[in-house]
């Protein structure tokens, strides 16, 4: 018996600034699932949304010159941004969540505060490498050639002020879950997080961060803010109605059934989020399920590789459902899989144009010629023949549904795929064109054609969560009515009536030209980059009213010292003319020693508003300048001037 009601997530995404095919890859995965148990009769809650707090995204705010709350509005809700893409990809979620909500802030505070008032949040210092691109503390040990494990980035040293969950507390019973339990799949990824994460012994988890301000603060300490994987990870709950009031579907939904995730956040979902439900007495989520990555020459796609496909590109050459069908029964759900334009298009070809397409087409043509398009009542059925087909798909619904229900999804699709092959055979094997031309033979020919469409109309049933939009299509063609498209009627034969009325219409799925259709594909895609990369040439100008609103001053260092507890605040006492004393924190301390800039003259920004850092606050910023080195590093440099320069001029 079916659940009556199903909760299924994707991770809340990170609002990139340039989204490809992989953003999509989950989340049309999730939809689909969505769909199908929609399509079964459940009340179905489909929760997705973005993940926008964090030092990556304060600092790429500061690079546009933007706050961090206009830098994601204009990924979340802009043209091209993430909610468009949704709607191009016929996303049907439920709930959409921003780590930004107001509702979703003021929970978050409650559930850290009652963390730490519970004993498994305490106060202590970090010290270790961050990958800010991953936003993932990491030890020594789990470093790949001195670089982050995830993404293959250089990471940071990291000292400063935290506090600590203590997920070590909780390492048995997480091992115990993961061992003895269904709850992550597959199961390659539990030996995964066992052995390399659990049984090395789990370390403590760094939950709040002081070195930036972009984020849900501590509301009883308010120098911290909160580390963002607890910030995400209680969005499943947030999201319907845990510790706040905007929504009240926690009773309803909640544990959620799945948690669909990207194998390279398994980690976070697998070990942290249990510990941290185990800690609050909370119920765990059914189960976490960590696909695969896909893949383009071997490598992640990735913005800053360069190895991108851009959705919307791909979905106004072939359609949607033809983007969302070849991403879900080209590559196992689990596994990792290779994009490539050609294995699209070889797909769209075989699967949907020689198949499917071509079975439609077949069908609903010999009908409109041989019948005018409605079958006679007399069909002449013939056991040897017929049986097979009918068998076939007769038993289709039940051998997809075992499938699903395991979410190896491109094995569902197989087994319909199976049934259409065999069904495009019957036509060659009954041979209906030669059946047309004896008048005595009608009746077998209306027999064919009605197991044709009958046939069709239950793979289209099963079909729908996969190409909701071109099953639409279909249904009209072979005059399926709204009854004959539900989960019960896909496990029943026979339910077309024998006179159905047939409408042959445009082509569903046309054939494409694989030499031509790379050969424009890369000359589309030339073009499509063109504009982009005459556009970040073009200087972004701004109004002397703009400029004259930063006060630049001349300033003398008094003093100059390391921040304790800091491997990269340095804390200046300036003198700017201002009759006392400006202190500024820079985080120079890897490029310059203290006793180096005692007595230099430097340039002041002094009207940038206060800022804490390391529980010490900064009125202002230093102008440094950047060159990158041959090595491909950046180098910082302190803009210093005459030390006959007075302090406290102004620059113009």
């Amino acid at each position: 018996m079916n659940p009556e009601k199903f909760y299924i997530t994707t991770p809340i995404y990170y609002p990139s600034d340039k989204l490809h095919i992989g953003h999509a890859y989950c989340t049309v995965a999730t939809d689909a699932m969505a769909r199908y148990k929609r399509l079964q009769g459940c009340e179905v809650m489909f929760l997705t949304g973005t993940d926008e707090h964090g030092q990556k995204i304060e600092d790429k705010a500061k690079g546009a010159g933007v706050t961090p709350q206009q830098f994601v509005d204009n990924i979340v809700t802009a043209p091209g941004g993430v909610l468009d893409l949704w709607k191009l990809m016929d996303i049907s979620y439920d709930r959409f969540i921003r780590t930004t909500d107001g509702y979703h802030v003021q929970a978050i505070q409650k559930i850290f505060k009652q963390m730490y008032e519970n004993g498994d949040i305490y106060k202590g210092a970090y010290k270790g490498k961050y990958c800010k691109d991953c936003e993932s503390f990491w030890t020594d040990s789990q470093l790949v050639e001195g670089k982050c494990p995830d993404c293959g980035r250089a990471v940071q040293d990291a000292e400063e002020e935290a506090y600590f969950f203590r997920l070590s507390k909780y390492a048995d019973r997480v091992q115990d879950l993961l061992e003895n339990t269904g709850f992550l799949e597959p199961r390659s990824r539990v030996h995964e997080m066992v052995n390399n994460f659990i049984k090395p012994g789990l370390e403590d988890l760094c939950v709040s961060r002081t070195s930036f301000t972009w984020g849900v603060p501590v509301d009883f300490d308010p120098g911290h803010v909160v580390y963002v994987w607890i910030d995400a990870l209680f969005n499943y709950m947030t999201a319907l109605g845990y510790q706040n009031d905007e929504h009240h579907d926690l009773e309803k939904f909640w544990p959620a059934d799945v948690h669909f995730v990207g194998k390279e956040i398994v980690r976070f979902h697998s070990i942290i989020w249990p510990a941290m439900l185990m800690s609050m007495n909370l119920p765990l989520p059914k189960k976490v399920f960590g696909h695969g990555w896909l893949l383009l020459d071997g490598g992640k796609m990735s913005k800053s590789k360069g190895n991108v496909v851009d959705p919307y590109l791909l979905s106004e050459r072939y359609g949607v459902d033809a983007l969302r069908f070849f991403l879900l029964r080209s590559f196992p759900f689990g596994s990792d899989g290779n994009f490539s334009n050609e294995l699209l298009i070889q797909t769209i070809n075989k699967d949907l144009a020689n198949d499917l397409g071509n079975l439609v087409s077949r069908t609903t043509a010999m009908a409109g010629k041989y019948f005018d398009g409605v079958l006679p009542q007399e069909h002449r059925f013939h056991g040897e023949m017929d049986d097979e087909l009918v068998k076939l798909a007769s038993g289709l619904r039940d051998r997809y549904e075992d499938a699903m229900e395991h979410y190896a999804m491109h094995k569902a699709l197989d087994e319909v795929f199976q049934v259409i092959q065999r069904a495009n055979k019957y036509i060659d094997e009954n041979k209906p064109w030669l059946l047309a031309k004896s008048s005595e033979d009608k009746s077998r020919l209306a027999c064919v054609l009605y197991n044709l469409l009958e046939t069709t109309r239950i793979c289209g049933v099963l079909l729908t969560p996969f190409m909701p939009g071109s099953m639409e299509k279909l249904f009209a063609q072979i005059g399926a009515e709204e009854a004959l498209r539900t989960w019960e009627s896909a496990g029943q034969w026979a339910l077309l009536p024998k006179t159905v009325s047939v409408h042959k219409g445009e082509n569903l799925f046309p054939r494409i030209d694989m030499e031509k259709e790379l050969k424009e594909l890369e000359e589309v895609t030339a073009k499509a980059a063109a504009p982009v990369q005459e556009a970040e040439k073009v200087p972004e100008y701004i109004s002397i009213d703009d400029f004259s609103k930063v006060q630049l001053v001349t300033a003398k260092i008094l003093a100059c010292d390391a921040v304790p507890k800091s491997k990269k605040l340095l804390r200046f006492t300036l003198d700017c003319g201002e009759g006392q004393p400006r202190q500024i924190l820079s985080g120079i301390h890897e490029y310059y020693e203290p006793e180096q800039l005692v007595g230099k003259t430097v340039v002041a920004c002094t009207n940038l508003a206060p800022r804490k850092m390391m529980g010490l606050e900064s009125n202002g910023m230093l102008i440094s300048a950047v060159k990158e080195e041959p090595d491909g590093t950046e180098k910082l440099h302190l803009i210093m001037l005459d030390d006959a320069v007075p302090a406290g001029y102004g620059l113009c």
